[in-house]
């Protein structure tokens, strides 16, 4: 459903559109982490939010996780292809028939719809459930080559119809999930998140009309695309190749390649990812949603990171990935870590190309890793999920910063009060690493050291990277510090799952940035503050 011509909106009405749609978007998140039960989802906020048109086409995204950007509109047109009717909310996880891009990952769409019930938009709600079954509490299992032992697989199937929620669907999902209660209450606020889409939906219907409404859907769109192509054009005509690697996949050291070519033409941009390994029997295979977030995220930072993150934003960009590769994996390719791990090295390449095509814009590498850490019970009491903060690059013009998400998460922590009172974990450190940023002009950001013990026994997994290859400085800055996984004080693999007693101490050391610039560049009073503070030494 389009707009007539007649309700084509003046800039000044566009403008106040634009931030009113993205207020909805935000708006459903924050009812959703209001409402929800599980830590993950209401401390650290694990989770997306998005409007779509009739089309499937993204108009606005609130600034959560940006390793959904490509994700959720791939959710949004198998749910579409699926089939939704007025009253109805479609759920799914499937990476390979539902836009997934790893299990844990439940995606809720919702119709929008004007006063005689036609659909003009949908609204999407994406959250990381603590748990969606598998092998391991957490459903992040490390050693497992197939997807069936990551947990339940949701194709789009509907979740409520007519207003009412399917009984049968929803029991089928809790009894192969542990912590059914969580789970189920996690749901009820994606639900309700999308309701909260539709009511104000209806009011800016009553305000603007419903045709002039639909217009501004339009329009924000081409507001987009007419600001990334003038952003590309801005830039120099070339092409240029880098390639990253990962420090195995969970079963092997082995180190899998990721390659990737930027070639920018006019006003137009094509990421091509020839040359990348084909698909690994462990868990990092990326689904090609999880590629197409990955780019998404470094245009839009390199090009004009104020540009409204929509259908038109992207749609100058092209992005080309080699069938039966690590980033295009075929069924039943196991997955877990390529949402998590993968993603942060397409980052990483995609930077690195463009460095070669845009000098002085591209910061130093950043930890490069989520540093997942999965604890749970086996008698399904508790399961604790978090992703772990490290050093930010160094920046062309300033320092990285200290212990903070990067490049595809945008997590928070869960706090040290929150994370003791619901889980039988008690916090033995959580701090800055000293000395663990490169050096540079301008230096690199600290990572973090978490130390956890257990008060019962339970199944750890951790899913990390750069514990062998440092992140790397530019400009002739330094390196960043690898990161370390300790149990009891010993050095473990990157990737890996025990079941450990009540008691084990787990530490979580996580990687530096990278710096940036000469150190002998280094200003004198920066250099003083440094030793003021007592994090770094000269």
């Amino acid at each position: 459903m389009t707009a007539n011509t007649d309700d084509e909106l003046d800039a000044a009405t566009l403008e106040i559109v634009r931030n009113q749609l993205e207020s909805v978007a935000e708006e459903m998140g924050s009812v959703l982490v209001h409402s929800a039960y599980s830590a993950n989802i209401k401390e650290r906020r694990d989770c997306s939010t998005a409007l779509f048109d009739a089309e499937g086409r993204l108009i606005a995204q609130a600034e959560h996780i940006p390793v959904h950007l490509g994700a959720l509109p791939a959710s949004v047109r198998a749910a579409i292809e699926y089939g939704i009717d007025p009253g109805s909310v479609v759920i799914s996880n499937d990476p390979y028939d539902g836009g997934g891009s790893h299990l844990p990952d439940l995606t809720l769409v919702g119709p929008l719809t004007d006063d005689e019930e036609t659909i003009i938009g949908y609204g999407a709600v994406r959250a990381h459930h603590a748990d969606i079954g598998g092998s391991t509490p957490g459903s992040m299992p490390t050693g497992t080559e197939e997807i069936y032992g990551e947990g339940v697989r949701i194709p789009p199937v509907t979740l409520r119809r007519d207003g009412d929620i399917d009984t049968g669907v929803l029991e089928l999902l809790l009894a192969n999930v542990r912590n059914p209660t969580e789970r189920n209450a996690d749901l009820r606020a994606q639900l309700g998140a999308i309701e909260r889409a539709q009511d104000r939906i209806d009011e800016l219907q009553s305000a603007y009309t419903t045709d002039r409404l639909l217009a501004g859907f339009d329009a924000v769109i081409e507001y987009s695309r007419a600001r990334m192509t003038d952003a590309i054009d801005a830039m120099t005509d070339g092409s240029h190749t880098a390639t990253g690697w990962l420090e195995g996949d969970g079963r092997t050291e082995t180190e899998i390649s990721i390659t990737a070519t930027v070639t920018i033409e006019g006003d137009s941009l094509t990421v091509d990812f020839e040359g990348t390994a084909p698909t690994v029997a462990g868990n990092v295979n990326a689904p090609p949603a999880v590629c197409y977030s990955g780019v998404y995220f470094v245009v839009r930072a390199l090009c004009d990171p104020n540009i409204p993150p929509n259908h038109g934003c992207f749609a100058p960009v092209t992005v080309s990935i080699p069938t039966d590769s690590l980033l295009d994996p075929s069924a039943p390719a196991a997955v877990a870590g390529g949402n998590v791990e993968t993603s942060q090295r397409i980052t990483d390449v995609v930077f690195d190309a463009f460095a070669g095509l845009i000098s002085g814009r591209v910061p130093a590498q950043s930890q490069g890793t989520m540093n997942n850490i999965t604890i749970g019970a086996r008698d399904d009491s508790f399961t604790y999920y978090e992703t772990i903060g490290g050093g930010m690059g160094a920046r062309p013009d300033s320092d990285g910063i200290d212990g903070v998400q990067v490049g595809m998460t945008n997590t928070r922590n869960t706090p040290i009060e929150a994370l003791e009172l619901e889980y039988p974990i008690h916090v033995e450190r959580y701090g800055l690493r000293d000395d663990s940023g490169g050096a540079g002009e301008f230096r690199g950001g600290l990572g973090i050291e978490r130390t956890l013990t257990l008060e019962e026994s339970a199944t750890v997994s951790l899913l990390t990277e750069r514990r062998r290859r440092k992140p790397q400085g530019r400009a002739g800055g330094e390196s960043g510090a690898t990161g370390e996984n300790l149990i009891n004080g010993e050095s473990i693999p990157a990737k890996t799952t025990r079941t450990l007693a009540s008691g084990t101490t787990i530490s979580i050391l996580t990687p530096g940035g990278g710096g940036y610039g000469s150190p002998a560049d280094r200003d004198p009073d920066a250099i003083a503050t440094d030793l003021a503070n007592e994090k770094r030494t000269d």
